[in-house]
């Protein structure tokens, strides 16, 4: 990328009769608003700020927006056009691009999740944007909250979490937001940015991105309410609003972690979970606008539900697992990459699973249970071997195959010509014998269980 234009004289190029700013005036001018935060616009167009915000987006890649640029292209787009761009943001009149909608699957195959994916340009400012905020607001945030923080992450949650159960706080109360992303009120959602932020060209910006609007099918579509997930500002902007459930839920000396819209709150009885459902659903809906999904919320025992992808056990000193939905999802990832490999040897499956198994495990390291590890760990290598019997499609291929693997001559024959079908042939001892983990071991196969125990005896 070429050099960024170095940045103008403080305060060039501004309009002095700053236009609306889309709060309204007595909001955007309270007491309570950030010290030094009048030139803002300034410190997010500054060169070394910017810098920073073009490479987390190159790094980040990404599909391309409405307008069809490519993170590949955003280089030359700086290049030929910053100037003018940092003018407009200067000035406020810039107007940033619909996003584009994109679905994905939700978790466990429960619908789709829509998703606002801003241009690169877009992206980019959004990112500027929210390295100049996060240290005015992140400070003040609460210790309970954990997502999209610098310096937090969902394991802390999660240790956390089961503290506040071995502590003998034995019931969840487990809070889903409906919709919370899509139903999000711009007129709330600003009136808590404009308490810290007093230069109106950032809060009028903010709103232009809240505003957008989402391009579905060639059609754009107003935004009346929601902060589109897909842009960089959007994780920041969710913490703002939900500041002010945390600062409830700390007034009322509840116990509780939230990492985004998930948030789970401890207490000693079922009783007192269902008053704190019912009283910050309550709350969440007068002071937020805000709808608890009541079909999915509950108030029960911690073992029961999932945070984070985790669950607990039973015990009295409670033990940290991978939730079975987890567990589910990443068989169904699995099944899916076999699915669009067939044909493929055994090496190259193994070398395409090695990094999402690696990665996976990365996450889900904390469980202190060896179950579910030893279990995928069986199931991982079973595939493989249904991979196999199904390559070797003939009895007589079979046969001379499982001979090659030390299986006895007539074994290998009845085996092959058992009529059952391949995943109970997958999981039969002449498979198991003629494949033994050892020949998986040698090929660079990914083992839950062995990183497991091998955490276990570093510890």
């Amino acid at each position: 990328m070429a050099e960024m234009p170095e940045p103008t004289p403080e305060g060039s190029g501004r309009n002095p009769r700053e236009e609306g700013s889309g709060v309204s005036s007595d909001t955007a001018g309270q007491e309570n608003s950030h010290p030094g935060t009048e030139l803002l616009m300034e410190e997010v167009v500054e060169r070394e700020n910017m810098l920073r915000a073009y490479r987390r987006v190159v790094t980040n890649h990404g599909v391309a927006g409405v307008d069809g640029m490519s993170v590949d292209e955003l280089a030359e787009e700086i290049r030929t056009r910053w100037q003018e761009t940092k003018e407009q943001l200067l000035t406020g009149s810039y107007r940033p691009q619909p996003v584009k909608r994109v679905q994905i699957p939700k978790p466990g195959g429960a619908g789709m999740r829509n998703l606002g994916i801003p241009t690169v340009v877009d992206r980019m400012i959004q990112q500027a944007l929210q390295q100049v905020l996060t240290p005015i607001f992140d400070p003040g945030f609460s210790e309970h909250s954990y997502g999209f923080r610098p310096g937090r992450s969902a394991h802390q949650a999660i240790v956390r979490s089961r503290e506040y159960i071995e502590a003998g706080n034995r019931w969840v109360v487990d809070m889903d937001l409906e919709k919370f992303f899509d139903r999000v009120n711009h007129d709330i959602l600003m009136a808590r940015v404009a308490r810290k932020v007093k230069d109106k060209r950032v809060l009028k910006l903010i709103r232009l991105y809240l505003q957008a609007g989402i391009m579905d099918g060639g059609i754009v579509e107003a935004s009346r309410e929601g902060t589109p997930q897909g842009g960089p500002l959007s994780p920041l902007l969710s913490n703002i609003i939900l500041d002010d459930l945390d600062k409830e839920l700390e007034k009322r000396g509840h116990l509780f972690c939230r990492y985004a819209d998930d948030c789970n709150i401890y207490v000693k009885s079922v009783r007192a979970g269902e008053r704190v459902l019912e009283s910050i659903s309550a709350f969440l809906e007068k002071k937020l606008k805000l709808k608890v999904n009541r079909q999915k919320s509950a108030v029960d025992r911690p073992s029961k539900r999932k945070f984070l992808g985790y669950t607990v056990t039973v015990h009295r000193k409670p033990l940290l697992r991978v939730a079975p939905q987890s567990v589910k999802r990443l068989q169904m990832k699995v099944k899916e990459i076999l699915r669009k490999g067939r044909g493929w040897s055994v090496a190259r499956t193994i070398d395409t699973l090695t990094p999402i198994l690696r990665g996976w495990y990365t996450y889900f390291q904390l469980a202190e249970t060896k179950a579910v590890f030893e279990a995928l760990d069986q199931w991982l290598r079973r595939r493989l071997r249904l991979i196999l019997w199904r390559q070797w499609k003939r009895p007589m291929t079979r046969t001379q195959r499982l001979i090659e693997r030390g299986i006895d001559a007539d074994r290998a024959r009845t085996s092959a010509l058992n009529g059952r079908g391949p995943w109970w042939n997958s999981g039969a001892s002449h498979m198991n014998e003629a494949f033994p983990k050892r020949f998986f071991d040698q090929l660079g196969m990914f083992s839950f269980l062995d990183r497991y125990l091998a955490k276990r005896v570093s510890s």
